[in-house]
């Protein structure tokens, strides 16, 4: 809205209160999204000291299959959410997987098994994978805790 200035000219001023509401707008959006983002299955995974896999910088969708204590698995095929799968034949996603694992270069596959998970069912998933066309398959660990320092 423009006013007269004690000189006589116009002086123009912003109303800022359209852009603080388009703020508080998107704030809200970003909360209800936000836990929305973590699309992985919940498994407690092993600890072990391990150097981080930097996924966010590559060019192919991370594949990352997830095995539940009851023996459950769940397929994650780049930011798409997580499928329930045949621990055996990766069925319904079988196709899909096998045709991105046929290109070059390949996506990395990473198995996220419970800690407590036998390690039998564990070697199982990795040779379906690899029947599958991975050619390198990546186990995933959480960091060990941090020791209490006196």
């Amino acid at each position: 809205m423009a006013r007269r200035s004690s000189h006589g000219r116009l002086k123009a001023e912003i109303n800022i209160v359209p852009y603080i509401d388009v703020m508080l707008v998107l704030l809200v959006i970003f909360m209800v999204t936000a836990p929305l983002l973590n699309q992985g299955v919940e498994v407690d995974l092993p600890k072990a000291p391990a150097e981080p896999i930097d996924t966010h910088n590559q060019d192919n969708e991370v594949v990352v299959l997830s095995i539940r204590k009851d023996g459950g698995c769940f397929l994650n095929i780049g930011a798409e959410q997580a499928q329930a799968v045949d621990c055996d034949t990766l069925e319904p996603q079988r196709q899909s997987i096998e045709g991105l694992l046929a290109r070059k270069p390949q996506p990395p596959v990473l198995v996220r098994a419970d800690r407590e998970l036998m390690y039998d069912r564990v070697i199982k998933a990795m040779a379906v994978l690899n029947k599958a066309g991975a050619s390198k398959v990546g186990l995933s660990t959480a960091p060990p805790d941090e020791p209490v320092r006196r």
